[in-house]
């Protein structure tokens, strides 16, 4: 007998709703643009359109698939639309359209085209191909092309200048250059979106912000600048409209390599790592970047962050490959093995540089002080930069230090700055003074103690010491020359310090000081038992070629007049040593 079958009284819903919209079309349209499928991307472009009539990028794309078509005049007309009705800032159109009209062999209007494109584009994107469209066109037209200027150009040296200034991590000295130029052409958006980045990575935060809406209110469409805003929304914790900011930007599906780039790496500091992982792995599919390291790296923490470690481990390789001179892949290659373990939860950074922390941690143990492409790293010295404005106390000690090491004309700049702001710790102050002067800066050198700004004396000596005689000069340096590599920024501060004070303390009953190596020696020894170092009258006595006796009596004479053992027992109480202190 048949089972007898009984209606459900609830109906299952097996349907899964599909979102048409603009971005579905398009995302289809490209996946038919992968496969050669152009009479499907044609129509799913043209459903893009009819969804957002308004966005030129969907008419652009319609534009360029009937182009690939052979159908010219449909896409001329399409590109013509664009710049009379929707966006007449897309002059990239009028470079399409020479093309189109290479193709139908109307040269004269592709000449036209093109002259209009290159004296009206701020931007600059299709210079290369439009020399070589130019010669083409002088070859077929049998006469040079007449063009009265490159609006992209303008200022393009000064301009190549500032960037190449701001990849070598040479920040302030490209703000002056972008400051200028930005001045005498208002308009040239790439130098303020540029000038933007410098301000923020000198940590120079609202000034930043100024800029990239200086650029939006000229352009509201400049991906670069809304790019850069929301990673200025992510810092400021404007999350509010950085989540309206997003909405936009995952909608944005850019064709330029540049821009498809600068949204994937944006979309990766933001933690959108499904759309930045897409994004990358477009831009290593179209081969335009060569072999670059970075690219790479990008690809592979995308991956990692997004649980493909399988993948984000072979990418990493492949960066060992391509630049085995840094430790980067390495350490980040150790990062994904915690990862996998899940000892560590925390998102990788998109930065193709060493974490700060990891940063120092490679300066401590590098014998000869920063390494040469730390030093040019522009990401590195960002950090350091922002560490100085923006860190605790003991971070901006260890950048200081390392700004000693650098030492260059920026590092310069910064530690000037740093000494006039009077919200800044008076001992960091001291320490910037101490690097400044071992930097060989140039005097005057201006600090803000108190609320005013005074220029410094030449000499180290302090306000409570009228003079400042030869002899005493020679035993700091003779203990400085001595320590120098073996003693960090601070240390060698710090004795400077202690010699000044001892002095202060005595004067005008100052011993006479005979050999000026005893002094020194006990100097060292001095500073090496406050920072906790392992040393003895001896060692010291063998370094300086002098007697231990004259060691320890010399120690002996500093630390009664400036109370050393009282202050090392309040703050090491339990601290022991073999040899008096």
């Amino acid at each position: 007998m048949a089972k007898k079958k009984h209606v459900a009284k609830t109906k299952k819903r097996n349907v899964i709703t599909v979102q048409m919209d603009a971005t579905f079309f398009f995302e289809r349209a490209v996946h038919s643009l992968d496969r050669n499928r152009y009479d499907k991307a044609l129509k799913y472009f043209r459903r893009a359109v009819e969804f957002e009539p308004d966005n030129p990028v969907n008419h652009c794309n319609l534009a360029g698939v009937l182009s690939e078509t052979g159908d010219y005049e449909e896409s001329n007309r399409i590109l013509q639309q664009i710049v009379e009705q929707i966006d007449p800032s897309m002059t990239e159109c009028y470079f399409y359209m020479a093309n189109n009209y290479a193709n139908m062999e109307n040269y004269e209007a592709a000449e036209e085209a093109l002259v209009y494109y290159l004296e009206h584009d701020p931007n600059g994107h299709f210079l290369e191909e439009s020399e070589e469209m130019m010669e083409l066109l002088g070859y077929e037209l049998e006469r040079p092309t007449k063009l009265n200027s490159i609006k992209s150009r303008e200022g393009l040296f000064e301009h190549d200048k500032a960037r190449k200034l701001l990849e070598e991590g040479k920040f302030s000295e490209a703000v002056r250059i972008l400051e200028k130029l930005v001045k005498k052409s208002p308009d040239f958006l790439a130098a303020r979106n540029n000038l933007a980045l410098a301000y923020y990575y000198m940590g120079l935060f609202d000034k930043a912000l100024a800029t990239i809406r200086q650029v939006l209110d000229l352009e509201p469409g400049n991906l670069h600048a809304l790019c850069n805003l929301a990673i200025f929304h992510q810092h400021n914790g404007d999350q509010e409209q950085l989540n309206e900011l997003l909405l936009s930007l995952r909608k944005t599906y850019p064709m330029h390599y540049d821009h498809v780039f600068k949204l994937a790496t944006t979309m990766g500091i933001l933690s959108e790592h499904e759309t930045a992982y897409r994004l990358f792995r477009r831009l290593l599919k179209t081969g335009e970047s060569g072999l670059d390291p970075c690219l790479y790296h990008y690809t592979a923490v995308a991956a990692c962050n997004i649980g493909k470690y399988a993948e984000a481990e072979k990418l990493w390789r492949t960066v060992e490959k391509l630049d085995p001179g840094t430790d980067i892949p390495r350490y980040y290659l150790e990062q994904l093995r915690e990862v996998e373990n899940g000892t560590s939860k925390k998102a990788l950074s998109y930065h193709y540089h060493l974490p700060f922390e990891e940063q120092f941690r490679v300066l401590e143990m590098a014998a000869d002080g920063i390494p040469d492409h730390m030093k040019r790293d522009p990401l590195v010295r960002s950090s350091f930069f922002w560490a100085l404005r923006h860190g605790d106390v003991e971070t901006k000690l260890q950048v200081i230090q390392a700004f000693g090491i650098i030492a260059d004309s920026e590092v310069e700049d910064a530690l000037r700055e740093f000494l006039l702001d009077p919200e800044e710790d008076e001992y960091l102050k001291k320490v910037a003074i101490f690097v400044l002067r071992s930097m060989r800066a140039k005097e005057p050198i201006y600090v803000n103690l108190d609320g005013r700004e005074t220029p410094l004396a030449s000499s180290p000596w302090s306000p409570n010491l009228p003079i400042w005689k030869d002899k005493w000069q020679e035993v700091m340096e003779a203990a400085l020359h001595k320590m120098d590599k073996r003693y960090d920024m601070i240390q060698q501060h710090d004795l400077e310090t202690l010699w000044v004070e001892f002095l202060t303390r005595v004067y005008p009953d100052v011993p006479k000081i005979g050999k000026v190596e005893g002094w020194a020696a006990a100097l060292e020894y001095l500073t090496a038992k406050m920072h906790r170092r392992e040393i003895s009258y001896h060692e010291v006595s063998v370094r300086y070629g002098i007697s231990v006796t004259t060691v320890s009596k010399n120690v002996k004479i500093i630390d009664r007049a400036c109370g050393l053992k009282e202050k090392m027992d309040a703050i090491f109480p339990k601290l022991s040593s073999s040899e008096p202190f």
